[in-house]
Protein backbone atom coordinates (compact mmCIF):
# COMPACT_ATOMS: atom_id res chain seq x y z
CA UNK A 1 0.00 0.00 0.00
CA UNK A 2 1.30 3.60 -1.25
CA UNK A 3 2.33 5.79 1.90
CA UNK A 4 -0.15 8.14 2.93
CA UNK A 5 2.56 10.53 4.39
CA UNK A 6 1.72 14.29 3.79
CA UNK A 7 3.44 16.14 0.93
CA UNK A 8 5.33 19.70 1.58
CA UNK A 9 2.36 22.20 1.65
CA UNK A 10 -0.47 19.44 1.45
CA UNK A 11 -2.18 20.74 5.01
CA UNK A 12 -2.36 24.41 3.63
CA UNK A 13 -3.48 23.10 0.25
CA UNK A 14 -6.36 21.27 1.58
CA UNK A 15 -7.28 24.19 3.86
CA UNK A 16 -7.42 26.53 0.97
CA UNK A 17 -9.79 24.24 -1.35
CA UNK A 18 -11.93 23.47 1.47
CA UNK A 19 -12.48 27.30 2.20
CA UNK A 20 -12.68 27.99 -1.66
CA UNK A 21 -15.89 30.06 -0.72
CA UNK A 22 -15.10 31.03 2.86
CA UNK A 23 -14.42 34.78 1.44
CA UNK A 24 -18.14 35.24 -0.11
CA UNK A 25 -19.20 35.78 3.57
CA UNK A 26 -16.68 39.08 3.28
CA UNK A 27 -18.34 40.56 0.71
CA UNK A 28 -21.66 39.02 -0.91
CA UNK A 29 -24.59 41.10 0.57
CA UNK A 30 -27.26 38.52 1.11
CA UNK A 31 -30.29 38.97 -0.81
CA UNK A 32 -33.85 39.47 0.27
CA UNK A 33 -35.40 36.73 -0.92
CA UNK A 34 -34.92 33.99 -3.88
CA UNK A 35 -32.06 33.83 -6.44
CA UNK A 36 -31.00 36.92 -8.68
CA UNK A 37 -31.47 35.42 -12.56
CA UNK A 38 -28.21 35.81 -13.91
CA UNK A 39 -29.76 37.58 -17.50
CA UNK A 40 -30.53 40.63 -15.19
CA UNK A 41 -28.40 43.40 -14.80
CA UNK A 42 -26.66 45.68 -16.94
CA UNK A 43 -23.50 45.30 -19.61
CA UNK A 44 -21.23 42.01 -18.87
CA UNK A 45 -21.05 42.12 -15.19
CA UNK A 46 -23.25 39.67 -13.34
CA UNK A 47 -25.58 40.84 -11.43
CA UNK A 48 -25.58 41.32 -7.60
CA UNK A 49 -25.79 40.17 -5.16
CA UNK A 50 -23.19 37.27 -7.33
CA UNK A 51 -20.14 37.83 -6.17
CA UNK A 52 -16.99 36.32 -8.24
CA UNK A 53 -14.87 34.37 -5.24
CA UNK A 54 -11.60 32.51 -5.59
CA UNK A 55 -8.66 31.01 -3.26
CA UNK A 56 -7.89 32.46 -0.50
CA UNK A 57 -4.57 34.75 -1.58
CA UNK A 58 -5.16 33.67 -4.83
CA UNK A 59 -1.90 34.26 -7.53
CA UNK A 60 -3.05 31.82 -10.10
CA UNK A 61 -5.52 33.36 -12.86
CA UNK A 62 -9.38 33.40 -12.18
CA UNK A 63 -11.91 32.03 -13.94
CA UNK A 64 -13.64 34.47 -16.15
CA UNK A 65 -17.66 35.10 -15.93
CA UNK A 66 -19.65 37.09 -17.84
CA UNK A 67 -23.02 37.45 -19.48
CA UNK A 68 -23.04 37.56 -22.45
CA UNK A 69 -26.05 37.03 -25.51
CA UNK A 70 -26.10 33.27 -27.06
CA UNK A 71 -29.08 32.29 -29.13
CA UNK A 72 -30.78 35.11 -28.33
CA UNK A 73 -30.55 35.23 -24.39
CA UNK A 74 -28.53 36.51 -21.89
CA UNK A 75 -26.48 33.60 -20.44
CA UNK A 76 -23.52 33.28 -18.07
CA UNK A 77 -20.51 31.89 -19.60
CA UNK A 78 -17.27 30.68 -17.97
CA UNK A 79 -13.73 30.53 -19.20
CA UNK A 80 -11.33 28.36 -17.34
CA UNK A 81 -7.94 28.70 -18.44
CA UNK A 82 -5.78 27.75 -16.28
CA UNK A 83 -7.38 28.97 -14.12
CA UNK A 84 -9.83 29.01 -10.58
CA UNK A 85 -13.15 30.56 -9.87
CA UNK A 86 -16.30 30.80 -8.60
CA UNK A 87 -19.32 32.81 -8.87
CA UNK A 88 -21.40 32.58 -5.64
CA UNK A 89 -25.23 33.94 -4.69
CA UNK A 90 -25.27 34.05 -1.04
CA UNK A 91 -28.94 33.16 0.44
CA UNK A 92 -30.87 34.02 3.84
CA UNK A 93 -31.06 31.32 6.43
CA UNK A 94 -35.01 31.57 6.05
CA UNK A 95 -35.33 30.64 2.11
CA UNK A 96 -37.12 27.62 1.80
CA UNK A 97 -35.30 26.43 -2.13
CA UNK A 98 -35.28 22.37 -2.59
CA UNK A 99 -35.54 22.27 -6.38
CA UNK A 100 -32.49 23.79 -8.34
CA UNK A 101 -33.47 23.96 -12.30
CA UNK A 102 -30.75 25.28 -14.68
CA UNK A 103 -29.83 24.84 -18.36
CA UNK A 104 -26.12 24.32 -19.27
CA UNK A 105 -23.97 24.08 -22.16
CA UNK A 106 -20.07 22.53 -22.47
CA UNK A 107 -18.26 24.02 -26.07
CA UNK A 108 -14.38 22.99 -24.97
CA UNK A 109 -14.65 20.36 -22.50
CA UNK A 110 -11.49 19.59 -20.63
CA UNK A 111 -10.21 16.40 -21.34
CA UNK A 112 -6.97 16.34 -19.08
CA UNK A 113 -9.58 16.28 -16.37
CA UNK A 114 -9.34 13.18 -13.53
CA UNK A 115 -11.72 14.61 -10.58
CA UNK A 116 -10.44 11.02 -8.54
CA UNK A 117 -6.61 12.80 -8.28
CA UNK A 118 -5.37 16.25 -6.91
CA UNK A 119 -3.56 16.80 -10.14
CA UNK A 120 -6.33 16.46 -12.58
CA UNK A 121 -9.18 17.77 -9.93
CA UNK A 122 -11.18 20.11 -12.59
CA UNK A 123 -14.50 20.82 -14.39
CA UNK A 124 -15.44 22.76 -17.07
CA UNK A 125 -18.76 23.37 -15.78
CA UNK A 126 -20.40 22.86 -11.99
CA UNK A 127 -23.40 24.36 -9.89
CA UNK A 128 -23.04 23.70 -6.38
CA UNK A 129 -25.13 24.61 -3.44
CA UNK A 130 -23.89 24.90 -0.16
CA UNK A 131 -24.91 24.00 3.19
CA UNK A 132 -24.25 24.89 6.94
CA UNK A 133 -23.69 21.80 7.95
CA UNK A 134 -23.62 21.80 12.30
CA UNK A 135 -19.50 21.15 13.06
CA UNK A 136 -20.78 18.70 15.74
CA UNK A 137 -22.12 16.02 12.75
CA UNK A 138 -18.71 16.25 10.64
CA UNK A 139 -16.00 13.82 11.29
CA UNK A 140 -13.18 15.15 13.67
CA UNK A 141 -9.98 15.76 11.07
CA UNK A 142 -12.75 17.17 8.56
CA UNK A 143 -14.09 19.12 11.99
CA UNK A 144 -10.89 20.93 12.49
CA UNK A 145 -10.00 22.04 8.91
CA UNK A 146 -13.58 23.61 9.00
CA UNK A 147 -12.19 25.26 12.15
CA UNK A 148 -9.15 26.47 10.55
CA UNK A 149 -10.22 27.31 7.28
CA UNK A 150 -12.73 29.77 9.60
CA UNK A 151 -10.54 30.95 11.39
CA UNK A 152 -7.97 32.23 8.86
CA UNK A 153 -11.01 34.01 6.97
CA UNK A 154 -12.64 35.18 10.11
CA UNK A 155 -15.95 34.61 8.11
CA UNK A 156 -18.66 31.87 7.86
CA UNK A 157 -18.16 29.46 5.13
CA UNK A 158 -20.19 26.06 4.11
CA UNK A 159 -18.88 22.82 6.08
CA UNK A 160 -20.61 20.33 3.42
CA UNK A 161 -21.43 21.29 -0.37
CA UNK A 162 -22.78 19.23 -2.97
CA UNK A 163 -21.50 20.15 -6.41
CA UNK A 164 -23.43 19.11 -9.68
CA UNK A 165 -20.35 18.49 -12.70
CA UNK A 166 -20.10 18.60 -16.52
CA UNK A 167 -17.28 15.67 -16.25
CA UNK A 168 -15.66 14.39 -19.81
CA UNK A 169 -15.13 11.29 -18.44
CA UNK A 170 -17.58 9.91 -16.12
CA UNK A 171 -20.92 8.31 -16.78
CA UNK A 172 -24.01 10.31 -15.25
CA UNK A 173 -25.08 9.87 -11.70
CA UNK A 174 -21.53 9.03 -10.51
CA UNK A 175 -20.77 10.07 -6.97
CA UNK A 176 -17.26 11.09 -6.09
CA UNK A 177 -15.47 12.87 -2.97
CA UNK A 178 -13.58 15.79 -3.84
CA UNK A 179 -10.13 15.17 -4.53
CA UNK A 180 -8.91 17.55 -2.02
CA UNK A 181 -11.83 17.34 0.68
CA UNK A 182 -15.09 15.79 1.48
CA UNK A 183 -16.55 18.76 2.46
CA UNK A 184 -17.39 18.95 -1.26
CA UNK A 185 -19.04 15.72 -2.89
CA UNK A 186 -20.15 15.77 -6.19
CA UNK A 187 -22.46 14.08 -8.80
CA UNK A 188 -21.90 13.81 -12.53
CA UNK A 189 -24.84 14.95 -14.62
CA UNK A 190 -22.98 15.05 -17.86
CA UNK A 191 -19.94 14.55 -19.78
CA UNK A 192 -19.63 11.13 -21.45
CA UNK A 193 -21.47 10.53 -24.61
CA UNK A 194 -23.10 14.28 -23.86
CA UNK A 195 -23.09 16.24 -27.22
CA UNK A 196 -21.32 19.41 -27.10
CA UNK A 197 -22.73 23.24 -27.64
CA UNK A 198 -25.59 21.70 -27.23
CA UNK A 199 -27.92 23.17 -24.03
CA UNK A 200 -29.07 20.80 -21.51
CA UNK A 201 -31.80 21.39 -18.80
CA UNK A 202 -31.52 19.89 -15.08
CA UNK A 203 -33.68 19.86 -11.97
CA UNK A 204 -32.44 18.56 -8.90
CA UNK A 205 -33.96 17.82 -6.01
CA UNK A 206 -31.14 19.03 -3.52
CA UNK A 207 -32.44 17.90 -0.23
CA UNK A 208 -32.63 14.30 -1.84
CA UNK A 209 -29.14 15.07 -3.25
CA UNK A 210 -27.72 15.70 0.33
CA UNK A 211 -28.49 12.96 1.97
CA UNK A 212 -27.85 10.67 -0.75
CA UNK A 213 -23.89 12.10 -0.31
CA UNK A 214 -23.78 13.67 3.44
CA UNK A 215 -26.26 10.83 4.46
CA UNK A 216 -22.88 9.20 6.38
CA UNK A 217 -23.06 12.53 7.95
CA UNK A 218 -26.40 13.77 8.92
CA UNK A 219 -30.12 12.38 8.40
CA UNK A 220 -31.72 15.74 8.23
CA UNK A 221 -31.02 18.83 5.47
CA UNK A 222 -29.27 21.65 7.05
CA UNK A 223 -29.34 25.17 6.02
CA UNK A 224 -28.61 26.20 2.67
CA UNK A 225 -26.78 29.19 2.35
CA UNK A 226 -25.72 29.85 -0.85
CA UNK A 227 -25.22 28.93 -4.61
CA UNK A 228 -22.23 28.91 -6.78
CA UNK A 229 -21.12 28.34 -10.19
CA UNK A 230 -17.65 27.49 -11.25
CA UNK A 231 -15.13 26.21 -13.45
CA UNK A 232 -11.29 24.96 -13.29
CA UNK A 233 -8.27 23.99 -15.27
CA UNK A 234 -5.38 25.14 -12.78
CA UNK A 235 -4.42 21.35 -11.57
CA UNK A 236 -4.36 20.51 -15.03
CA UNK A 237 -3.16 23.48 -17.30
CA UNK A 238 -5.81 23.16 -19.59
CA UNK A 239 -8.92 25.28 -20.93
CA UNK A 240 -12.07 24.97 -20.99
CA UNK A 241 -15.51 26.82 -22.16
CA UNK A 242 -19.20 26.78 -20.81
CA UNK A 243 -22.38 28.51 -20.41
CA UNK A 244 -25.00 28.51 -18.04
CA UNK A 245 -28.90 29.63 -18.00
CA UNK A 246 -32.11 30.19 -16.22
CA UNK A 247 -30.96 29.06 -12.76
CA UNK A 248 -33.70 28.94 -10.64
CA UNK A 249 -34.06 27.64 -7.15
CA UNK A 250 -37.74 26.84 -5.78
CA UNK A 251 -39.67 24.79 -3.13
Amino acid sequence: MRSQRRRPGEGSARVRRAAWLALAWACAPVAAQGLTPLSTGTGSEPPPPWQEIGLPMQKKPFTAFSVVTLDGQRVLKVEADQSYGNLVHVLPRADTGRFLSWRWRVDVPNDKADLRTRNGDDTAAEVCVLFDLPLSAVPFVDRQVVRLARLQSQQLLPSATVCYVWDAHFAPETALDNAYTRRIRMIVLRGAGTPLKSWQSERRDVHADFLRLFGDESRTVPDIIGIGIGADADNTRARSLSYVADLVFEP
